[in-house]
């Protein structure tokens, strides 16, 4: 038995969960999230638990197992708690400000870069080099953070760029110039 995909989920309470067929939706107030899990997997929702079964022990059906229970747990978690990945801005003149629903990114090039908030994420700047990234959609949420990231990657000499708030970078030493002359 697979221990994540044997262990129940158990609801928060104002969150509504609805099994129909292979779509499982999650609800509450006015945040919904909907995920189709594999016809293999059996999703029920027993009082105030949830638990997912497995047909068989073939490898397949193990690892959809703890797969779609993970699944599950991720919507149930996003609308009760939400998600939130953080962002630091390192380098001299680097900056974030936000313009209604856009992020305006002054990060080293000739011309500020926009990014759009897509559906359901909101971006926070609460400072001119932080960056919140909140969501109920934990991959969308992950997603939306790394492309912002990926605009501009630290730099292995000098660091300058947009990491994570816990990645700590390793810095290279560099050329020492010339020794002799």
């Amino acid at each position: 038995m697979s221990r994540i995909g044997k262990m129940p989920i158990t609801i928060p309470a104002g969150v509504e969960v609805k099994v129909d067929g292979d779509t499982v939706v999650v609800k509450k107030d006015n945040v919904t999230l909907t995920q189709v899990v594999h016809p293999n997997m059996r999703v029920t929702v027993d009082g105030s638990l949830i638990k997912v079964d497995r047909p068989d022990d073939s490898n397949k059906n193990k690892a959809l197992h703890g797969l779609t229970r993970s699944l599950v747990n991720n919507m149930v978690i996003g609308v009760s708690q939400g998600f939130v990945k953080n962002l630091d801005i390192n380098g001299v003149g680097y900056r974030a400000q936000k313009q209604g629903n856009k992020l305006v990114l002054n990060i080293g090039y000739s011309h500020p870069i926009e990014v759009e908030e897509p559906a359901g994420i909101t971006i926070d700047v609460p400072a001119q080099n932080k960056i919140v990234v909140k969501g109920a959609d934990k991959q969308l949420v992950g997603e939306t953070a790394a492309k912002i990231r990926s605009l501009r990657v630290p730099d292995a000499y000098h660091g300058k760029g947009i990491k994570y708030d816990f990645e700590i970078l390793k810095l290279k030493e560099g050329k020492t110039g010339a020794k002799g002359a």
